[in-house]
């Protein structure tokens, strides 16, 4: 076993030991069962970084609880995982290479930052062409814009010092040009984006449009708009412009973390009437906008609370390129779907659950007790052989086996399940200082991860809750899961060096309360924050209005609206002419009744008009159930966007006017 840190704080690593099956882990245990009563008697039993000190002087934050909950967490289910995992690895001869993770030079990181958030025509030869990245800049908060201000400033003087011949452009340029139209210069204390009262309604050009709030307004109204609870959610404001108010707010004191015990508060999301936005319920295009705002956010959140993010960078290195274990996910994913086309998750994924499941989920000590090793060994070997083909015995296969072989699975991937990139800031969650603040962290870090990455987590972290809703037979309860789990995901070979020997239980205690989080707010870490998606429709709204500009563009508009009014001329029945005001129409291609107009009433719900088309029963068309359908909102300022049942229709026509409705299945 080897344990290693890195330079910005500890990373809990373990990795194939060279001794192999020598290495005993009895004496490894009985060391590391006084190291844990050594820490406990001296106080320094905590899950405290070194970095946690960097939070700024005069935040009126409280720690968020979790360390003072440690003490009442017994951590053995944690140590005993660890032991597991190493006489797995011990009792496995073979050699494997360890993943290496490049430490960035000087400005690199920024560089590769402002790549990742689509903003690398800020810099070097493209600098000046940089339209769209003026749109998207014209849509951040403060916090947000802040953030990507030092990060060009930090590539721009490392530029400099590299005597780069491109155009180097001075930050303050950047974010001048998008506020010349309006006559005033962006100072850095304002945002583009912020209304004032008597402007609010209205677009750039004048014109009355649809309000978009990007939780930008001013601090009178933020604190107003502030959850009446500590355990509301609010996604209609940015998570850092939050933070920053409550930092520089008396108010903050009243949204402390309460509470030293091991129960985490009840956090709830309130109703939005225009409807809940789920991962996967956005088109590509815009889920690309989603992800550099929800990685921009993530970092002016961390700057906020003086948390430091840096994102890691793997080497590339050989890897297997078939099988089951050790392959990239990838890859594994890839040779799935030539088996199952359209699959999401490792098929062996998906059968190691459901063979997990298939006896039931109330054995004792699930997760927790191992399988034989050797005998997992040789599963794992059988299964190389003869998953694909078919011919492998699953009856030979005892649960506890089966839960190894899972948990095998997900250590044994070439890059870690959370990814290289973000590993450390999943483990930096536990530095912010409040539980709500780790919460929205962990909402912009899941949001982060590869789709194949988010998908397996996802159904991992379900199967999880699923053990859970059995405590009562299993004895498994949150706290027990978390601390299996946790060594599993976090614990990486390829990171750090040296460590110290606190820092082993600073990061199982943070991890295991990291894994505690994630399955028991799995709900809310899948949704799409409310301001993120009005940014994602103020930035399109923008975009269609600097096109409109382009004169060629103009001309095939018109092409386009002479073609289409030609062909729905043509095409139009008596019951489709021009549609009353307060009416939508609503178009639904795969059921009997393929279009239908609808009256928008203040309590008309999304699910309303999917009951309604379902009502109109035919025998031409096949049958679909209520939950194979959904309505979609498509067009306008929103690429296409599947609407939750609970979407109030006449809100979201409001902040939509021009958008079209339509049912279909969701794709998978």
């Amino acid at each position: 076993m080897s344990w290693r840190s890195g330079s910005r704080g500890v990373v809990l690593t373990a990795y194939h030991p060279s001794g192999g099956a020598g290495d005993a882990p009895g004496g490894f245990q009985s060391k590391r069962h006084q190291d844990r009563n050594k820490y406990r008697r001296s106080g320094q039993y905590t899950m405290n970084h070194d970095h946690s000190k960097k939070i700024p002087d005069g935040a009126s934050f409280d720690r968020s609880g979790s360390q003072d909950s440690l003490d009442e967490m017994s951590m053995d289910d944690y140590w005993k995982e660890l032991e597991n995992i190493h006489e797995t690895r011990g009792n496995n001869h073979e050699e494997r290479v360890a993943l290496v993770v490049k430490e960035p030079d000087e400005g690199e990181l920024e560089e590769e930052w402002l790549k990742e958030a689509g903003l690398s025509n800020l810099f070097g030869e493209s600098s000046g062409d940089s339209l769209e990245s003026m749109v998207f800049l014209s849509t951040l908060t403060r916090t947000q814009k802040a953030a990507v201000e030092k990060r060009v400033e930090t590539v721009t003087q490392t530029m400099r010092k590299r005597n780069k011949q491109h155009q180097i452009p001075d930050v303050r340029d950047i974010f001048r040009l998008q506020n010349d139209s309006k006559g005033k210069v962006c100072d850095g204390s304002e945002p583009s984006a912020i209304r004032t009262s008597e402007n609010k309604n209205e677009t750039h050009d004048g014109t009355k449009g649809p309000k978009f709030s990007l939780g930008t307004d001013e601090p009178k109204s933020l604190l107003e708009d502030m959850p009446s609870s500590d355990t509301d959610i609010n996604l209609e404001i940015s998570f850092a412009e939050q933070a920053a108010n409550l930092k520089d707010s008396s108010v903050g004191k009243m949204y402390r973390s309460g509470g030293g015990d091991t129960l985490l508060p009840n956090f709830r999301l309130p109703k939005d009437k225009t409807g809940t936005t789920k991962i996967g319920d956005l088109a590509p295009q815009d889920m690309k906008k989603v992800y550099s705002l929800a990685l921009i956010e993530l970092t002016a959140l961390y700057d906020i609370l003086g948390t430091e993010f840096k994102q890691q960078k793997a080497v590339k290195i050989k890897t297997k390129d078939s099988g089951l274990f050790g392959v990239p996910l990838s890859l594994l994913l890839e040779q799935d779907q030539k088996k199952v086309p359209g699959t999401k998750i490792p098929l062996i994924f998906q059968k190691l659950i459901a063979q997990i499941e298939e006896t039931t989920l109330e054995t004792e000590g699930l997760l927790r007790i191992p399988g034989v090793a050797t005998r997992v060994k040789g599963l794992c070997q059988e299964l190389e052989a003869k998953f694909y083909e078919g011919t492998f015995n699953w009856e030979n296969v005892k649960q506890h086996d089966a839960a190894s072989l899972l948990k095998l699975f997900i250590r044994e991937l070439p890059q870690p399940l959370l990814t290289v990139e973000y590993l450390k800031a999943f483990q930096d969650v536990q530095n912010l200082p409040t539980r709500k603040q780790q919460l929205q962290a962990l909402n912009l870090l899941v949001i982060l991860l590869p789709e194949a990455n988010r998908d397996t987590l996802k159904v991992l972290l379900e199967f999880l809750q699923r053990v859970i809703d059995h405590r009562d037979k299993n004895k498994m309860t949150l706290k027990n899961v978390a601390m299996v789990m946790a060594p599993n995901l976090f614990t990486f070979h390829g990171f750090g060096s040296k460590t110290i020997e606190q820092s082993e239980f600073v990061m199982a205690a943070g991890t295991a309360n990291v894994m505690r989080f994630m399955i028991q707010y799995q709900k809310l870490l899948w949704t799409i924050p409310k301001f993120i998606v009005n940014q994602v429709r103020k930035q399109n709204t923008e975009s269609q209005k600097k096109e409109k500009k382009d004169k060629a563009m103009k001309k095939l508009l018109k092409k386009m609206a002479y073609d289409r009014e030609k062909h729905e001329k043509q095409e139009k029945t008596p019951n489709d002419t021009d549609v009353p005001q307060g009416v939508i129409r609503v178009q639904a291609p795969h059921l009997s009744k393929v279009s239908m107009a609808i009256q928008l009433t203040e309590e008309l719900k999304a699910s309303d008009i999917v009951a309604r088309f379902l009502s109109q029963k035919s025998g031409n068309v096949q049958t679909l159930k209520k939950e194979e359908v959904f309505l979609y909102e498509i067009g306008g300022n929103i690429g296409e966007r599947c609407l939750d049942d609970d979407t109030y229709m006449k809100d979201l026509y409001q902040l939509n006017p021009n958008a079209e409705w339509v049912i279909k299945p969701k794709q998978s």
